[in-house]
């Protein structure tokens, strides 16, 4: 006989003025692990925080049937509620600083005195608070081990690269030893060698006695779930065994279509850009943090109108290597290294570079304001800024808008950037990152959380960018599948020297 852990029933869902879900309902046995499968924005997020207890349910029901028996064995001081119980991932950290704030920004990590002010992973995890468990529960020694992190635990967590952060956010889940473990969207940000790892670590982690639910792609599911709930928009429209799942009726749509001549015209409207003979010419670049050597001898030119993959595990020296060119870093200062036809340090600011580039990245999504609307996030571009803190322009709003379509963004011009799915915000900064028309795009896993067709479609529009300008490109994934058909040159690291 089957032992519930979980049951909702025939729930209404709301978040502020929002229904989530309206006639919902689901159950989870003792033993089965759960894939949430659906396009972007079907519901399979909220459903996770539904379960967490982050939204109101105004009708119907959600039982943890679990909690019964653990009150009763737990003191009343330890767990207070049955969300405590349950331990969620999420794609965004929620990190706090030495002085108990969040107050990190985004090249922080770059400025070393400023991070000082951070944790380091040992600090972090010392400092879960633990659910006491049974006899297999988990330790710091053992997280430590199943999710790698021995070589990071004196590194301050701000520093962390972006699948370094995952690894590290699952390992102090399991350390409050939950009874249920939700992930969303887990393998997101994580390099080759650690997904192909990752079907041994969830198997792992069901073997100690927890249930895992986890919202994943339709192409990543690991051998130990048991049971598959497709979503879509806003309902559960299937459930089943995983053994009886077939993927092929649920695969979206593989066609898609550009307006080659509207993304002309928005590639058109700077009449007079700007040509340089070098985009990024880099002479023995070495940066040091400490005694720990970040990158080492890289040397690297980029022409205009090249197209390249930066490629490389995580912990590489990617996001390193970027920030030199972003303007990011100041150690940029203490090497040679040419941007634009100019040498840094001869007297060009960081906004002389910024507004030659497009960038986006899992860290720059990490600490963008939501606050502002989605349109306004865009149009943010145009001043290289973290959000609109001027009156919104007319003529650039309405280029705002044109790019939103281009990217099958528009519904949510008006809606603020922390109310979409995380999918649709990564959307969002890549037009910002787009409206400008950059003379060099830098698109660090610009593809993170979006399903099958907003890949698709993202990949093809970059293509056709390419096939319409001479915009110079550097491509960051850990997908090869994700690159686009225009890029044709690699530069590979490895422990932060080029990989040959």
């Amino acid at each position: 006989m089957l032992h519930t852990l979980l049951s909702i029933n025939k729930a209404t869902v709301r978040y502020l003025n929002t229904t989530l879900f309206t006639g919902l309902t689901f159950k989870i046995n003792k033993g089965e692990n759960w894939a949430l499968i659906g396009e972007s924005g079907s519901g399979k997020s909220a459903l996770l925080q539904t379960i967490a207890g982050r939204f109101n349910i105004t009708g119907g029901e959600i039982i943890y049937h679990f909690w019964d028996k653990f009150s009763s064995l737990i003191p009343a001081d330890k767990v207070t509620n049955p969300h405590k119980l349950i331990a969620l991932v999420e794609p965004r950290h929620h990190f706090r600083n030495l002085s108990n704030t969040t107050d990190f920004y985004y090249q922080q990590r770059y400025n070393s005195s400023d991070s000082e002010d951070a944790l380091t992973v040992t600090d972090y995890l010392n400092a879960i608070k633990q659910i006491p468990g049974n006899k297999n529960s988990w330790t710091l020694e053992r997280v430590t081990k199943l999710l790698r992190l021995d070589e990071l635990l004196d590194k301050q967590i701000i520093k962390l690269s972006n699948g370094e952060t995952k690894r590290l956010m699952i390992a102090a889940a399991l350390l409050k030893n939950p009874v249920l473990l939700m992930l969303d969207n887990p393998l997101t940000g994580l390099d080759v060698k650690t997904r192909e790892e990752f079907n041994g670590i969830i198997q792992q982690i069901a073997a100690s006695g927890i249930n895992i639910i986890m919202a994943t792609s339709i192409h990543e599911i690991p051998t130990v779930i048991t049971n598959v709930a497709v979503l879509s928009k806003g309902a559960i429209v299937h459930q089943s065994k995983k053994e009886d799942f077939k993927p092929e009726l649920f695969e979206q749509d593989k066609t898609d279509t550009i307006d080659n001549g509207e993304l002309s015209a928005l590639l058109n409207i700077d009449k007079n850009p700007a040509t340089y003979n070098l985009i990024v010419k880099m002479d023995k670049v070495h940066i040091q943090y400490g005694d720990k050597p970040v990158l080492d001898d890289i040397n690297w030119q980029i022409n205009p109108a090249e197209r390249w993959a930066l490629l490389g595990p995580n912990g590489a020296g990617k996001s390193t290597l970027l920030s030199l060119i972003n303007g990011d870093n100041p150690q940029a200062y203490a090497n040679n290294i040419i941007l634009f036809d100019k040498k840094r340090g001869t007297g060009e600011s960081i906004w002389d570079i910024k507004k030659k580039i497009g960038f986006v990245s899992p860290e720059l999504h990490q600490y963008f304001p939501t606050d502002n609307s989605c349109l306004q996030v865009i149009e943010s571009g145009y001043y290289d800024t973290l959000g609109l803190f001027r009156p919104s322009n007319k003529e650039r709003a309405e280029i705002a808008l044109r790019w939103m379509k281009a990217l099958e963004i528009e519904k949510y011009a008006r809606v603020l950037l922390k109310n979409i799915p995380a999918s649709a915000q990564r959307l969002c900064l890549l037009a910002r990152a787009l409206i400008k028309n950059p003379a060099l795009l830098i698109f660090d896993e610009p593809c993170q959380g979006m399903d099958d067709h907003q890949q698709l479609h993202f990949k093809n529009l970059v293509d056709t960018i390419c096939s319409l300008s001479n915009v110079t490109l550097i491509y960051v994934t850990h997908y090869q599948h994700e690159i686009p058909n225009s890029v044709d040159k690699v530069l590979r690291l490895e422990k932060g020297r080029v990989a040959f």
